[in-house]
């Protein structure tokens, strides 16, 4: 895990790929966990058996599912050490580029596109955020995230 002590530390890497959170396992429980807590029961998801006849070969997580991911991406690989809380702010763009079957294991890796400040000596933060699925060329979720953080 990479450390930064204030969030200008952090603001002079804008334009770097600051860090690359660890591997995590998809599992089913999770996805139906998250169609529970959604109400998005799609059989691609929830319906094992007739997701294995489906067009992904077995069901596959949620795209928001993997989206939601991002936060523990972040705190699983750095910290600022100045900052007491962070918040999502928002997305700009958010594309799912190829499906996550049941199983696979992600990761993100994190670039700093922009760091601005903002009220209460705060700092919006503007990410790049590629999800990957291992032993895939093609990234899964690509988002552009807004992070607010605060001393």
């Amino acid at each position: 895990m990479r450390t930064f002590q204030t969030l200008a530390e952090l603001a002079a890497c804008t334009g770097q790929e600051v860090a690359v959170s660890d591997w995590i396992t998809i599992t089913q429980q999770q996805v139906n966990l998250f169609a529970e807590a959604t109400g998005d029961h799609q059989w691609i998801h929830v319906d094992v058996e007739k997701a294995t006849a489906g067009p992904f070969g077995g069901p596959i997580a949620h795209g928001f599912l993997t989206l939601s991911l991002l936060p523990r991406f972040f705190e699983s690989s750095f910290e600022i050490t100045g900052s007491r809380m962070g918040v999502n702010y928002g997305l700009y763009r958010v594309r799912f580029t190829a499906p996550v079957p049941v199983g696979s294991r992600l990761r993100g890796r994190m670039k700093l596109l922009a760091a601005e400040a903002i009220a209460d000596d705060g700092m919006q933060m503007t990410w790049e955020v590629t999800v990957e699925r291992e032993g895939s060329a093609k990234p899964v979720c690509v988002a552009e995230s807004l992070v607010r953080r605060y001393p």
